[in-house]
């Protein structure tokens, strides 16, 4: 293991306890492709599954390995071809099995830092989906729910406003503006502390770097 895996591994334990005591389960991976066994040896056949706008869930190769499988019922909000039909497609989303994500970022102390634009990411997060499961890189990890926000702001945003084609000020600027733009992808501010229900939220730690 190298030096540097050795420390991810150390704050991985001390963010697992943490989340622990919020009533969240945590998991550390050294690889996505660890990750992505653990996670699909967790869903079971014929599930429905669903998933928020995620880079990381990309890049870890988990969304290539659900597509290819063939063994779960998959919610996929891309192919709505109408708002009405994306609408239908949400309240299924709502109520599926499994709910996919990352998150912003997460503390040390185990709080997970969300901001979101429209808002059906975190609300899913906070309510609908019997479980949700989040796959979060080490680079993800901040001191405290301070610096998991100006994170997200100035880390997360910028790039994403340009994956999107959002006309805001950071993706002029790489940094965030604070804006009320139309186009603003910062709309809403989650910081979940605790989970209500036993189980449900599970976050695996991943010692890559993944997703904004």
């Amino acid at each position: 293991m190298s030096y540097v895996k050795q420390a991810f591994a150390q704050k991985a334990n001390v963010i697992i306890e943490n989340l622990k005591k919020r009533n969240m389960e945590g998991f550390y991976c050294e690889t996505s492709a660890e990750a992505c066994e653990k996670i699909l040896s967790m869903m079971e056949e014929g599930s429905t599954i669903a998933w928020g706008g995620s880079e990381s869930l990309k890049e870890c190769g988990l969304m290539d390995e659900l597509k290819s499988c063939g063994k779960y019922n998959l919610i996929d909000r891309a192919t709505a071809k109408s708002p009405e039909e994306d609408r239908e497609i949400y309240a299924k989303t709502v109520c599926s099995d499994y709910y996919l994500m990352s998150t912003n970022a997460i503390t040390m102390d185990g709080e997970l830092v969300n901001i979101d634009g429209n808002g059906n990411r975190v609300a899913c997060l906070i309510h609908g989906p019997k479980q949700v499961i989040l796959v979060v890189g080490m680079n993800k990890v901040v001191t405290d729910v301070g610096s998991g926000l100006s994170r997200t702001q100035n880390v997360a945003s910028p790039p994403n406003t340009i994956r999107l084609n959002k006309k805001t000020p950071c993706a002029v600027t790489g940094v965030c503006g604070g804006c009320l733009s139309p186009d603003s992808i910062c709309c809403q501010v989650v910081i979940t502390r605790k989970s209500k229900h036993d189980g449900r939220i599970k976050v695996f730690l991943v010692a890559e770097d993944l997703g904004f």
